[in-house]
């Protein structure tokens, strides 16, 4: 049994993939989600990436986040908060970007998987989890 846990390590690591190169704020949006179906973002308008924006401060944000055990707050800022979440059975990790429009009071985000092509609606889930408890 020992032995078939360990020969298991490299591959749950290897789900982890390596953090993108390509997030974060640029001329005041977030990256563009990719043509894969395993993306949602408020800056997006097609029906399979976009989703609404939350109705909350970072703060209010992160005060969620903290009390979900798959979440890890890598960055944050004044407007900007980036978490990966990682899935308790797989180790798959996913990018989750906050940020904050002081203008609107609205907070924009995305959400993506790093591996793979289709989430079967994590993300989005995710999100919409996240929005409930904002509530």
């Amino acid at each position: 049994m020992k032995k078939f846990l360990f020969a298991l390590i490299p591959f749950l690591s290897a789900c982890a993939g390596e953090p993108p190169q390509n997030i974060g704020v640029r001329e005041g949006r977030l990256t563009a989600c990719p043509e894969s179906p395993n993306c949602v973002s408020s800056f997006e308008s097609d029906e399979e990436h976009g989703i609404d924006p939350l109705a909350a401060s970072l703060d209010q944000i992160e005060q969620v986040l903290v009390g979900l055990e798959e979440a890890n707050i890598v960055s944050a800022s004044d407007n900007y908060l980036y978490t990966e979440f990682t899935s308790s059975l797989m180790g798959y990790v996913d990018d989750v970007e906050f940020l904050h429009d002081q203008n609107t009071g609205i907070t924009h985000l995305r959400s993506a998987s790093r591996l793979g092509y289709s989430d079967m609606g994590a993300n989005r889930n995710r999100i919409e989890r996240i929005r409930e408890l904002l509530r």
